[in-house]
């Protein structure tokens, strides 16, 4: 097919054909299958403990306990893989609301299709911020090509009819036709048509979880090792000891806290999905509650994109439909460019005063959009439209215009200019003044943030006199900052309106907000803005983003102005008191547990746990308790920080009282009951997991106990923990028997040792900060 024919584009049928015979234009995933994925959940730190330990049980003739830890393991690598692949599944089905797509010409009319559409032969138009949905050999036109992510190419490339490029390659600037060539797997660089990818390093929540398993395997590493000694000391059987030290093991590992991290941030995430807001990855949910700043874009964030043109102004020779008309030149036709659009409807009536034969769409790093026309005697003609000050630099100078332009940007316009004429000898038109009241939650909703310690900026292209009366307006505080002053210093904190930035400037000053140690959220809808959202830590690409700012972007939003980014940071901050209340009550837990071993070795001069009974108070505590990622919570009043210092330190402070207690009570039991060591045993395992459970509740709210309800699950775990291990004991099942009365005691002190705990623990959240 030659070039001349193939502008005319592919017909419904014939693209239909083809895409039969090629497939969609997108590259086969390279998931491994499900049995790899599960086989994988056999080989980690914490299964191969579990492993180990079936094998010495094994060497011990423990066939009971072998199987029961067997038991463990099988659940442990169940549920490890149910989750992910659910989490899987929760993030593809968001990441198909944001599929890519393509405006293609289909039986001679430009039409927009999904990206995994398109196919061989069909002509697809190239314009500023849109990706390449396959390969393709420009028809006509010219276009900025940014090909960085495919060749390594340091700087963007101009490019013309006969220029071949790939899938993935970014327009920058201009707008073209173009001949797609190859698709799917068949493209140059295997791009697929959902572009969606982020590199992104390791979240908070990843390190958190390091720091909290590094610290435990530091203060348990010290009781296994005592418990060690102490047994050699004493004389202990081999048999006796490795058992003792296998227990130690499989109570110092916090088996589900992963699980936990990801449970929580999948069910965070389908929430918001109900909300307007897809996240792009699931840490995206607790990086959106840790922000502290936002930079906001001001069109269509904080006002509402619904521009029109309400005020023209004329110069010497010109009267206001002439300036329509002109500007309507310098305005994409058909495009998505709501400036374009609004002035292209202001001038429906006026008549063309020249035949347009090239247009140059709006660039952002020059503020202009461009045509070259031809007037009724074929003289060439250039007209542009654009921000006042490069308009007017390229014609003579006008006192009045310059005037009338202040004034109109003072009443919080967006003013336009507009110029035409021979290249050398172009005169201004006149003035075109836009408006765009702000939206009418967007004041409310920057005081929502507000009250959430989050920070609003706004940063606009738009001049200092209209971001400011819009800032005024919204309640934004700040000064305004002075174009091109330093961004390093303090006064960078007392700026509430960044105007008349750059692309390039956005990046700076996300740079510079982060260099004063805040965490950022930018807003972001076009292709020049992806730095700065790569930048941030959390991008925010709002509803009328391109594809490329929605694939540098942690979370999407579906919907017009702030709502979706507030319900966001409250959902970020509720999911993260959830996972810190199962992070303190795994510290706690494990403390206690190995400090407990520890202690029943001095009093009794035996192990107090088998390694039975610890996998059997994993199964009915650390699972259980992930139903806290269902509780109900108070979102933090203060952006997330994960202080692992401060939440060890407070997981000694709670598992000494704990240690306590437990030990007091299996005194109780060796002292006064003189139990013999079996049902002795069976108290210490009661004993622990009452005890676990109290401190659950206890940490699960920063205030008081009573402070807030638990949820449904929360309150059904609970339960079911308490109730398995009454039983048990109860019955004699896979433990001495005890007497009711016994449970029952112990329960009833588990009341009391919770209520007295919490007396004192507030105080120690709010000095250790762990709120």
């Amino acid at each position: 097919m030659t070039d001349t024919a193939a502008t005319a584009g592919l017909t419904s049928a014939e693209a239909h054909e083809r895409l039969l015979a090629s497939g969609p234009n997108a590259t086969p995933t390279e998931t491994p299958p499900a049995w790899r994925r599960l086989a994988g959940k056999f080989w980690a730190p914490v299964p191969i403990v579990l492993e180990v330990a079936i094998v010495f049980q094994l060497a011990l003739r423990e066939y009971v306990e072998a199987a029961i830890v067997a038991g463990l393991l099988v659940f442990n690598a169940a549920l490890g893989f149910f989750q992910e692949d659910r989490a899987r599944a929760t993030l593809e089905a968001l990441k198909a609301r944001l599929a890519i797509s393509a405006s293609v010409r289909r039986d001679g009319a430009w039409t927009s299709l999904p990206a995994d559409q398109v196919v061989d032969g069909d002509v697809v138009k190239l314009s500023l911020g849109v990706v390449a949905p396959a390969d393709v050999r420009l028809l006509d036109g010219n276009v900025l090509l940014d090909q960085s992510m495919l060749t390594g190419e340091s700087l963007p490339i101009e490019a013309g009819p006969g220029y071949e490029t790939y899938a993935g390659a970014l327009v920058r600037r201009g707008e073209a036709t173009a001949l797609v060539t190859a698709t799917g797997p068949r493209t140059r660089f295997g791009h697929t048509a959902a572009l969606v990818r982020t590199a992104h390093a390791a979240s908070a929540e990843q390190h958190a979880v390091f720091g909290v398993v590094r610290n435990l395997a530091v203060v348990n590493a010290g009781v296994v090792a005592f418990q060690l000694v102490y047994g050699l000391a004493h004389d202990l059987p081999p048999v006796d000891l490795l058992r003792l030290v296998l227990t130690a093991v499989l109570a110092a590992v916090p088996v589900a806290l992963p699980a936990t991290f990801t449970l929580a941030s999948a069910l965070a995430a389908r929430s918001l999905a109900g909300k307007g807001v897809l996240p792009t990855r699931l840490s995206a949910v607790e990086e959106a509650g840790g922000i502290d700043v936002l930079c906001a874009d001001k069109t269509g964030t904080l006002t509402r994109n619904a521009l029109s043109v309400t005020a023209v102004r004329a110069t010497t020779g010109f009267d206001e439909p002439a300036v329509l008309a002109w500007a309507a030149l310098a305005s994409d036709e058909g495009g998505a460019d709501p400036v374009d659009a609004a002035v292209r409807a202001a001038a429906a009536a006026a008549p063309a005063p020249a035949r347009v034969t090239a247009f140059t769409p709006f660039d952002p790093a020059v503020k202009m959009s461009e045509a070259r026309a031809q007037d009724a005697g074929g003289a060439e003609l250039r007209v542009v439209k654009g921000a006042f000050a490069p308009v007017a630099a390229l014609c003579a100078p006008s006192a009045d215009a310059a005037r009338d332009a202040a004034a109109l940007q003072a009443e919080g316009y967006r003013v336009l200019a507009v110029a035409a004429g021979p290249r050398r000898a172009m005169r201004l038109v006149g003035l075109v003044a836009l408006s765009d009241p702000p939206r009418d939650d967007a004041a409310g909703l920057i005081g929502d943030l507000a009250s959430l310690g989050v920070r609003t900026l706004m940063i606009t292209g738009d001049s200092s006199e209209t971001a400011g009366v819009v800032a005024r307006e919204v309640g934004l505080a700040g000064e305004t900052w002075p174009h091109g002053a330093p961004l390093d210093g303090p006064a960078l904190e007392h700026y509430g309106v960044f105007a008349g930035v750059f692309p390039e400037d956005k990046f700076k000053i996300v740079k510079a907000l982060q260099s004063h140690g805040h965490i950022v959220g930018m807003c972001g809808d076009g292709a020049n803005d992806a730095p700065a959202l790569r930048q941030a830590q959390m991008g925010i690409a709002v509803s009328t983003a391109t594809d490329v700012a929605k694939s540098a972007a942690g979370i999407v939003l579906t919907e017009a102005g702030l709502g979706g980014l507030v319900e966001a940071v409250r959902e970020g901050r509720a999911t993260f008191q959830r996972v810190l209340t199962y992070t303190l009550r795994t510290i706690t837990g494990k403390i206690v547990q190995v400090m407990f071993l520890a202690v029943g070795l001095v009093m009794t001069g035996r192990a107090i746990l088998t390694p039975a009974l610890m996998v059997l108070i994993i199964v009915t505590g650390d699972f259980l308790a992930m139903a806290s990622t269902t509780d109900n919570v108070t979102p933090s009043p203060a952006p997330n920080r994960w202080r692992i210092g401060a939440m060890t330190l407070v997981g000694v402070a709670l598992g000494a009282c704990g240690l306590a207690f437990c030990s007091a009570v299996l005194a109780a039991g060796d002292y006064a009951l003189r139990l013999p060591p079996r049902p002795l045993q069976s108290l210490a395992a009661v004993t622990l997991v009452f005890e676990t459970q109290g401190i659950l509740y206890v940490v699960r709210e920063r205030r008081r106990i009573w402070s807030s309800w638990p949820s449904l699950w929360f309150n059904a775990a609970a339960l079911t923990n308490v109730a398995i291990i009454s039983i048990l004991a109860g019955f004699g099942v896979l433990l001495a028997p005890l007497p009711p009365a016994v449970v029952g005691a112990v329960f009833a002190a588990t009341i009391v040792f919770a209520v007295a705990l919490d007396l004192r623990k507030a105080a120690l959240f709010r000095r250790l900060l762990v709120v």
